[in-house]
């Protein structure tokens, strides 16, 4: 008996592996040596290459391919249609298999719909990327990127909250208005102290 869930209209090629709790929705298809973690939620029409890396409670949403060389940790959230890459300068005529990149999505980051994260970087913890999004470098930890390309414009709480930061007894803070996490900040490097 299987302790996940897949659609009979989708595939999961031989070698895949899925988490217990998993739902895998209509049309998708699940390469060999695809790792899926457990209690995830993948929407319809995606395609998992192989040796693609997804962590726990990940949530993929219609119309994604995550192509070799994505690594997803936990918790991430991918918006519709929003697009990765896996080479720098593909040409139909050249094989460059051996010239994909990584890509990381670490803990907790949201990707909006539409969105392009051009391949080898790194999108960081509980950061936020904006829809249509444009992404061509790192992404720092619980930034708010947006725009082509895209810019760091904010930054956000663990729960998804835009934080308002203010010098208060010489350090720079903030008290997320919403779960009442406290961040500091200091030369663009957002720190957690607790709530």
């Amino acid at each position: 008996m299987k302790d996940y869930f897949v659609h009979e209209s989708s595939y999961v090629d031989e070698g895949a592996e899925i988490g217990a709790g998993t739902k895998i929705w209509h049309f998708c298809h699940l390469m060999p040596r695809t790792q899926i973690g457990e209690q995830c939620n993948i929407g319809q029409n995606v395609l998992v290459a192989s040796d693609v890396k997804i962590g726990r409670n990940v949530k993929i949403q219609n119309n994604v391919s995550l192509y070799t060389g994505v690594v997803l940790e936990d918790d991430v959230f991918l918006g519709p249609s929003m697009v990765f890459t896996n080479v720098m300068n593909p040409r139909s005529h050249i094989n460059r298999k051996n010239e994909y990149q990584e890509t990381l999505v670490k803990r907790g980051a949201s990707i909006g719909a539409n969105a392009t994260i051009v391949c080898g970087t790194t999108i960081g913890r509980y950061s936020f990327v904006g829809a249509g999004s444009v992404v061509t470098r790192d992404v720092p930890d619980y930034a708010l990127v947006h725009g082509n390309p895209a810019r760091v414009r904010g930054w956000m709480c663990q729960c998804g909250i835009k934080l308002n930061f203010a010098i208060v007894g010489g350090e720079e803070s903030s008290t997320c208005e919403s779960c009442g996490n406290i961040y500091l900040k200091q030369d663009q490097i957002i720190t957690p102290v607790g709530t």
